[in-house]
């Protein structure tokens, strides 16, 4: 482990979609970047030049891909342990729609999780178990600059939380914004965040 590393995890969700910008859970549905998107993950690309990127690891979904691209990150490697919580008969679907579907005002999806649908759905625990593939991937690049990740808001927010060494439903906890920019590093050996959820666009 690079326990002692000076460099960061760069974390970039994907700028926003149709559905994002209303709310609605999009997990393995495909969706495009709006034309905002787009323009928020260009915003990025300045910042992206500044930092020394040795590897860039993305979601296979193509509005990770596309944000990728458009922030300047370059040499990209698909990983599809970054693509986002698989909501089953949630996919679509808003967090005010399920608690009115459900009858229950205080659902929520890292207390609650998803029922099956079109897909079988995902727990926190199995997005959690996919994600730490990458944290053991991308910590020990660390010795050779940063290493940044261009995926969802709640396959990152449950990443961070794995690499805090936290229980993965913490990234609860953790809002991230569509095209905003993180770092995570290390602090005399303990990992932290040293940037969350900078910029972007609330959606």
């Amino acid at each position: 482990m690079s326990a002692h590393s000076d460099h960061s995890i760069i974390l970039i969700r994907h700028g926003a979609t149709e559905w994002s910008r209303d709310g609605r859970h999009t997990g393995t549905t495909d969706l495009p970047l709006l034309p905002d998107g787009e323009a928020d993950a260009r915003k990025l690309r300045e910042q992206v030049a500044e930092l020394d990127v040795v590897a860039t690891f993305c979601s296979p979904l193509q509005r990770a891909r596309r944000t990728a691209e458009l922030a300047g990150l370059t040499d990209v490697r698909i990983d599809y342990d970054l693509r986002e919580w698989d909501y089953g008969g949630y996919e679509g679907m808003s967090t005010p729609q399920i608690r009115e579907k459900l009858g229950d005002p205080s659902w929520e999806i890292f207390a609650d999780g998803v029922v099956p649908g079109a897909t079988p759905g995902e727990t926190v625990e199995d997005v959690a178990a996919r994600v730490s593939h990458v944290v053991r991937k991308v910590v020990p690049l660390m010795d050779h600059g940063n290493v940044a990740l261009v995926a969802h808001g709640h396959s990152l927010r449950i990443f961070a939380a794995i690499f805090l060494r936290q229980p993965p439903r913490m990234g609860a906890q953790l809002m991230l914004n569509a095209a905003s920019l993180s770092k995570l590093g290390f602090y005399h050996g303990t990992p932290c965040i040293q940037v969350w959820n900078e910029g972007g666009d609330f959606a």
